[in-house]
């Protein structure tokens, strides 16, 4: 199913047009009423007139979350408070928060957006879907309820939190669709088996995920645990929230609505635009938004885009599954870490639960890692030279993976904490200290 193939499906010059037109009238806008933005331009010497095509977008220069930070609270706004309908903002785990603020348009766009997210699942009005993400100034609740809304299903809006009361409802309101992070819908699928919820009384037929990196382990583990066909939806905040990019039934990489969102892939270090296929950090402009459209924002998402029509006829660009992020990537003795790599690695062993964590620290001016790993309940209760035996086969895997070696500490389920929103798969000691 396609929501709307006139942009969906459009030839790419048609599309390229398109995108040169909104981006004009996008810096225009913003050099004429953001004052932050007409200095930057100014002291790279543009002016809106060099803007003629989509080609003249690397022309322009970044902005990055420092930037939003420092015009802390309203100082990126490009129309009046009046105009503002909704303001979102970011957790703000280290100094001040990112907030986004949106006209009546831009909740509408975003409606569209995430509408065609849904659809691109086999959403339909006859679905009920169980909104599990967090209500409030995050943005994956309030982001998936208006797109499901506007599809014109049913909504739950649960929220995050509160497993009982999710797998109650699940029950009782026949739901079809969950909406949540990844590692929670792998906490409710362990839920499940633990409540002894007969899954056959569970009508759940796809999940929408998101928020947070994860693997096609933990995407095969989740569609095992509950039944279901997990699809993978980005977005981020400061672009407009969930709905920047979705996975189609192909699932080959998640659709980027070019139309509104547009992508490049960078090299982290230089700055440099790379083609297509090459691993890089996604950058967002998001050309149509009205209340707070930002010039090539620097995601730190490391991914790739390629640009080949899709078997389902859609023409737009597809990003690969986040690898990692350029900041917090971990460089353990100068070798670069991501969760994603450990993560691959444990998902593929039964014996392993998809729950674990890394720790670094640095001992006698050394890097060394550690990593929890929760083994499944009835490989923990073996013997001791069996799990011994498990130890050494996951030291030796995460080693071929990552290329140095790691402490691993088995643990017994339920010993790492649970998140009901982003799961923490990383405490750096070295930051500490």
């Amino acid at each position: 199913m396609i929501w709307n193939k006139q942009y969906e499906c459009m030839e790419r010059e048609e599309l390229l047009n398109i995108q040169g037109e909104r981006v004009k009238t996008m810096v225009q806008r913003v050099y004429d009423s953001v004052p932050f933005y007409r200095k930057k331009l100014q002291d790279a010497g543009i002016e809106p007139g060099d803007i003629t095509t989509i080609d003249d977008l690397k022309k322009l220069p970044f902005t990055t979350k420092q930037d939003l930070r420092d015009n802390y609270p309203f100082g990126l706004f490009t129309v009046p408070q009046a105009d503002i309908v909704r303001l979102h903002a970011s957790s703000g785990t280290t100094g001040k928060s990112t907030v986004v603020g949106y006209t009546h348009n831009d909740i509408q766009m975003w409606s569209e957006v995430v509408a065609r997210s849904l659809t691109m699942a086999g959403v339909t009005r006859s679905d009920i879907i169980q909104v599990a993400y967090g209500y409030g100034l995050f943005t994956g609740g309030l982001g998936l309820h208006y797109g499901a809304e506007k599809v014109g299903a049913s909504v739950i809006p649960i929220s995050g939190g509160n497993t009982k009361k999710q797998l109650q409802l699940m029950e009782d309101f026949g739901s079809t669709v969950l909406a949540c992070t990844p590692s929670y819908a792998a906490y409710l699928g362990e839920a499940l088996v633990e409540e002894k919820i007969d899954r056959r009384h569970i009508k759940l037929k796809a999940g929408i995920f998101g928020a947070e990196p994860w693997t096609e382990e933990m995407r095969s583990q989740i569609q095992q645990l509950l039944g279901i066909k997990a699809y993978d939806i980005y977005g981020l905040s400061e672009i407009i929230g969930p709905g920047v990019s979705m996975e189609c039934h192909c699932q080959k990489g998640m659709h980027i609505f070019e139309d509104h969102f547009i992508p490049e892939i960078i090299n982290p270090e230089t700055g440099e635009v790379l083609p297509y296929g090459e691993l890089g950090e996604l950058v967002f402009t998001p050309a149509t938004k009205e209340a707070m459209p930002l010039i090539r924002y620097r995601t730190r998402d490391l991914t790739r885009l390629h640009g080949e029509t899709c078997e389902c006829g859609r023409t737009l660009v597809r990003m690969e599954k986040c690898v990692g992020r350029s900041d917090d990537m971990l460089i353990i003795r100068g070798v670069n870490v991501f969760p994603s790599q450990v993560e691959s690695v444990l998902l593929e062993m039964s014996e392993t639960k998809p729950h674990y964590l890394l720790l670094v620290d640095r001992e006698n001016n050394l890097d060394v890692l550690e990593i929890q790993v929760e083994v499944e309940e009835q490989f923990f209760s073996d013997e001791i030279k069996e799990l011994e035996g498990l130890r050494h086969r996951i030291k030796a895997n995460i080693a071929s993976m990552l290329g140095i070696s790691a402490t691993i500490r088995l643990v017994e389920p339920g010993t790492i904490e649970r998140s009901m929103g982003k799961a923490q798969r990383v405490i750096d000691k070295r930051k500490l200290k």
